[in-house]
């Protein structure tokens, strides 16, 4: 059974930048049915533009006799705070001014989103947590989460992702606003603002989620003698639009700042005292041509993270290759709780 909800809670909702928000709202995914101890769940936390519908962006990945088998677990996805999609975002409506937030929404962390899961764990009751597993910004919540309660989660996937954002992916992400911000309509309060901004905007960021290779063997030219109208400017362009028809900019915006300021040791005495905590079974899965999130900085935490497993899988796709690799993800997983017999 498949179900989507939005739940509103009324209190103020604090947020780790000493801002506050009035009231929080939370849509969500849930598939599946919770058993009577209330533990068979997998919680999915999603990437970056994605919505909760997970078994929509992952159909490989998620329902009955799946990896994340919905006849056996209690499946929950939630949208992300700051994002589009229905939890509390900057195209959410203030309820002190009744108009929506835009630009005036407060800058969000990887952390406040991982407290927000927390506060829909509790409202579904859920006791225990049987896998949480994140790709790219989903594995920084689901690290975060795991650190925050150690003791609430069994299993932790972590999928091509990082313990702190690094000045790379920094970089690339402020190019992202630098589009964004060129757009003069950017500033503009109307759900439509800065729209092409975030076509180019998210032109800039499809480079690191494939790679050189990804386009050389995607988008090469038949026709020998073109001198204009290449496939791979169409594609960038094609991409761009799409987004634009499924997103917001002002999102787009809040959600590379918060990718930016993604550290989990932040006020815990850095990096490697914070992995120490995790108490969770842990997978760390790194995509051998992902320029994002690269093998060389995602094997290291593994190391970190005590008695963590950790496994590189060998694809041409680059960051996309978690959402494209399912077979070999599968396997994956399957061997990582196999070998926990």
């Amino acid at each position: 059974m498949t179900t989507s909800h939005c739940i509103k809670f009324g209190e103020p909702f604090a947020l780790e930048n000493g801002s506050v928000l009035p009231e929080l709202e939370i849509c969500y995914h849930t598939y599946g049915t919770l058993n009577t101890e209330a533990d068979n769940v997998v919680w999915i936390c999603h990437a970056f533009t994605a919505n909760s519908d997970a078994a929509d962006w992952w159909p490989g990945m998620v329902g009955p006799g799946l990896t994340f088998d919905t006849s056996k677990y209690f499946v929950v996805c939630a949208n992300i705070l700051g994002s589009c999609y229905g939890t509390t975002g900057p195209t959410s409506i203030n309820p002190l001014t009744g108009e929506p937030y835009f630009l005036d929404f407060p800058v969000v962390t990887i952390r406040d989103m991982a407290n927000a899961h927390e506060k829909l764990k509790d409202y579904l009751k859920i006791k225990s947590i049987h896998t949480i597993v994140g790709g790219s910004v989903g594995g920084q919540q689901a690290l975060e989460w795991c650190i925050m309660k150690p003791d609430l989660i069994k299993h932790l996937l972590v999928f091509v992702t990082s313990a702190a954002f690094s000045p790379w992916g920094i970089a690339i992400n402020e190019s992202q606003r630098l589009a964004l911000t060129a757009d003069p309509t950017f500033q503009e309060r109307r759900l439509d603002a800065g729209q092409k901004g975030l076509a180019a905007a998210r032109s800039i960021a499809l480079l690191s989620y494939r790679n050189q290779q990804t386009y050389n063997a995607t988008q090469s030219e038949t026709d020998l003698n073109k001198m204009d109208h290449f496939r791979a400017s169409s594609y960038q362009q094609y991409q761009g639009q799409k987004l634009v028809r499924r997103f917001n900019a002002h999102a787009y915006w809040y959600m590379t700042k918060a990718l930016d300021s993604h550290n989990v040791g932040r006020n815990r005495g850095g990096v490697e005292a914070a992995l120490a905590t995790i108490k969770a079974h842990t997978l760390y899965v790194s995509i051998s041509s992902d320029l994002l999130f690269p093998p060389q900085e995602v094997k290291p935490n593994a190391a970190l993270t005590p008695g963590a497993q950790y496994h590189e899988i060998e694809s041409l796709y680059g960051h996309d290759g978690f959402l494209l690799e399912n077979e070999k993800l599968d396997q994956t997983i399957k061997a990582f709780y196999q070998s926990l017999k």
